[in-house]
C-alpha cells in the first residue's frame, strides 16, 4: 500500500457499469424474458448456468430446503439463528407508524404507511454465496409487513440443479416460503415482468454480479430497486493508539471481496502507517484469497497521513465510504463530525465483519460515494407512504382564492375552476 499525504491523494471513482457488450446482452435478455416468459428463463439458465430445468423444477420445494439442514455444519444453524435474532431486533426499532393531525377548522392531514405487497430478493449463489445476504434482505421486509417475499438464487453450475445448502438453510431460517432456482439477468427480468411460473414483484433487492446490476438498472421503473451497488469499500480512521495488526486485517477483510474493492487507511501517525503497510504484506501472504486481495490493495488501496483526527474526518467525509472504522482514542467524540459514511464502526473491537454478519444493522450499504445521499437498507425500503387530506368547507372558503390564484399563475385554468365552482356553490347556499 502506498503512503501519501492528504493533499496528494486522488481517488479514482470511475466505476465501470459494464461494457457495451454486457449492457447490450442484458437488454436482450430482459426483453426476451419479458416477451417469452418461462421458456426464455429456462433457455438462458441452460446457456449461462449449464443447468437444464423444466418449468416444474424452477420452484424450490420445502422438502429441498429442509433436506439442506443435513448438509451444513451444526454450528452454522445456531449461528445463523443468533444473527437473525439480532437483525430482527435492530430492524424492529425502525418501524414507523401512520399519523393524522386535526386542524381547528375541521381539516385533517396525515400520512399512511403501508408495506409493499410483493418483494423479490436476489441472493448470489455461484462463486460468491452469501447466506448472510438472505437475512439482510428478507428480515427488514418481514418487519415492514411485506406479505409476499420471493427469493431467487442461481442453480448449481455444470449440469446440477442443487442450490448451495447454506443459502437454503438461511432462507428457511428467515421464513422464505417462495423460492426459485434462477439467477443472472433472467432472474431480475422474471421478477420485474413476471412469467408463467414467477409472478411479478413491486421491488427487487439484493446484490449480484455485473449482469444482475445492469439488469436491475434496466428494469427500474417497471419495479423499484434497492440500488446499483459498486465495489465494496472500507476506510479506517486511526491514530497512534490503533493496533497495526487490527487495521491491516480489517483492510484486507474488504480487499478480499474483489479486485475492484477499495481499502484505505487515514491516520495521524506516520509510524502506524508504516506498521500497517508492513502488516498488510505479512497478512496478505497468508490469505486464501491473496490474488484478489492483492489486486485490490495494489490498485485501490492507500494510506493517507493527516495532521489531526479532525482533518482525517474531513477526508472521510469527502470519501463518503461504505464502511468506516474509527480506531482513535475516544471515538465517540468524533461521531458528530462524521457526515458521510454508510456504517460507522467505533473502537478496536467493532471490526467490520461484526456488522456484516451478526450485530444487527444491515450490511447492504451505499457504495461508490453514494453515502453522501443514500442509506443502508432498512424497513423504510419496504414501505410506501400515502398522504391523507380531508379539507373542510371552512378551510376551502378561507383559502380557495389563494389556490385559484396559484393555479392561474401556472396557467392551469382547469385547476382554478375546480376550486372556483365549489366557492360559487357554497357562497350561493
Amino acid at each position: 500500500m502506498k503512503i501519501v499525504a492528504a493533499q496528494d491523494f486522488r481517488l479514482d471513482r470511475n466505476v465501470d457499469y459494464g461494457t457495451n457488450e454486457q449492457n447490450e446482452s442484458v437488454r436482450q435478455i430482459v426483453s426476451t424474458v419479458r416477451n417469452e416468459g418461462d421458456s426464455a428463463v429456462l433457455r438462458y439458465t441452460a446457456e449461462h448456468d449449464r443447468v437444464v430445468l423444466t418449468p416444474e423444477q424452477l420452484r424450490v420445494t420445502k422438502e429441498e430446503m429442509m433436506a439442506a439442514y443435513d448438509k451444513v455444519d451444526r454450528d452454522f444453524v445456531s449461528h445463523i439463528r443468533e444473527a437473525a435474532n439480532n437483525i430482527r431486533r435492530f430492524h424492529e426499532k425502525q418501524k414507523r407508524n401512520s399519523w393524522m393531525d386535526f386542524e381547528p377548522d375541521g381539516s385533517l392531514f396525515g400520512q399512511i404507511i403501508r408495506p409493499l405487497d410483493r418483494v423479490g430478493v436476489y441472493v448470489p449463489g455461484g462463486k460468491a454465496a452469501y447466506p448472510s445476504s438472505v437475512l439482510m434482505n428478507v428480515i427488514p421486509a418481514q418487519v415492514a409487513g411485506v406479505k409476499e417475499i420471493v427469493m431467487v438464487t442461481p442453480p448449481a453450475t455444470s449440469g446440477g440443479e442443487g442450490i448451495n445448502p447454506y443459502i437454503l438453510v438461511a432462507a428457511a431460517e428467515a421464513g422464505v416460503s417462495e423460492m426459485y432456482r434462477v439467477g443472472g439477468a433472467q432472474a431480475i427480468a422474471a421478477l420485474a415482468y413476471g412469467t408463467e411460473s414467477i409472478r411479478k414483484v413491486d421491488k427487487i433487492c439484493g446484490p449480484g454480479n455485473i449482469y444482475v446490476a445492469l439488469a436491475k438498472r434496466e428494469v427500474f421503473g417497471a419495479v423499484d430497486i434497492d440500488s446499483i451497488a459498486g465495489p465494496s469499500e472500507i476506510v479506517v480512521l486511526a491514530d497512534e493508539t490503533a493496533r497495526a495488526e487490527y487495521v491491516a486485517a480489517d483492510l484486507l477483510s474488504q480487499a478480499e471481496h474483489d479486485e475492484m474493492a477499495s481499502a484505505i487507511l487515514v491516520t495521524t501517525s506516520k509510524l502506524l502507517a508504516e506498521e500497517v503497510q508492513a502488516e498488510v504484506e505479512k497478512q496478505l501472504s497468508q490469505l486464501p484469497r491473496e490474488k484478489i486481495a492483492r489486486a485490490s490493495i495494489d490498485c485501490h488501496g492507500s494510506i493517507i497521513v493527516v495532521n489531526s483526527v479532525l482533518e482525517g474526518v474531513e477526508v472521510v467525509n469527502k470519501l463518503a465510504p461504505e464502511h468506516l472504522e474509527v480506531m482513535v482514542q475516544e471515538p465517540m467524540s468524533y461521531v458528530s463530525h462524521i457526515r458521510h459514511a454508510g456504517a460507522i464502526f467505533l473502537g478496536p473491537y467493532s471490526s467490520e465483519p461484526v456488522g456484516d454478519y451478526f450485530a444487527g444493522p444491515n450490511h447492504i450499504i451505499p457504495t461508490n460515494g453514494t453515502a453522501r445521499y443514500a442509506s443502508p437498507v432498512d424497513v423504510d425500503d419496504f414501505t410506501k407512504k400515502s398522504s391523507l387530506i380531508y379539507y373542510s368547507k371552512e378551510a376551502l372558503l378561507a383559502n380557495g382564492e389563494a389556490i385559484i390564484g396559484l393555479a392561474r399563475h401556472e396557467g392551469l385554468e382547469g385547476h382554478a375552476r375546480a376550486i372556483e365552482v365549489r366557492l360559487k356553490r357554497e357562497k350561493q347556499s
